[in-house]
């Protein structure tokens, strides 16, 4: 449960704080990890330039606080899932622009080794979706889940197809349970 912020300069600030990381990925999904500037972020933002560092320390932190804000987003959707069901429709519930702007951050992450830990939560958490949501051919689901998420960034995928791939991966059967 996110923490409850009373002082209205805190709460003020975490607000701001949330914009300017709604704004990265807005801007990333549109331009590029190579169109993040401090002046872009703000502007989208329709906030003056100097709050982008006021709450960031360079624009590299920026682009890593927005990394852990949609890793932590993704953790507790997946943590969520306990059905085959539940997951095609969390993967086809994703917007396509929001999806290409995650990967290219989720690639950033698995260029450098500083950010080696976000990669590992994600696989963490997907091992832990796998024993959750199947007995059998978990490693399997894990890969099929990156896929599925990359085929909903280049070209969509309504929810149907992606049960369908999911029950294919995994072996489901008609008449077995946790469809």
């Amino acid at each position: 449960m996110p923490e409850t912020i009373t002082d209205g300069r805190r709460r003020r600030g975490a607000t701001r704080r949330r914009e300017l990381l709604d704004a990265t990925l807005r801007v990333i999904a549109r331009d590029g990890l190579a169109g993040i500037s401090q002046r872009r972020v703000a502007d989208e933002a329709g906030v003056p330039a100097s709050a982008v560092m006021y709450h960031f320390a360079s624009v590299d932190d920026l682009l890593v606080s927005t990394l852990r804000e949609v890793n932590d987003r993704y953790l507790a959707e997946l943590e969520a899932v306990s059905t085959l069901g539940g997951l095609a429709a969390l993967i086809a519930s994703s917007g396509r622009a929001a999806l290409v702007a995650e990967y290219d951050l989720f690639l950033l992450a698995a260029r450098r080794d500083d950010l080696r830990t976000e990669v590992d939560r994600w696989d963490a958490a997907l091992r832990g979706l796998a024993e959750r949501v199947t007995p059998r051919r978990g490693d399997v689901l894990a890969a099929v889940v990156n896929g599925l998420w990359l085929q909903a960034a280049v070209s969509g995928l309504d929810e149907s197809g992606a049960l369908a791939v999911l029950r294919g991966a995994t072996g489901w059967r008609q008449g077995e349970s946790n469809p």
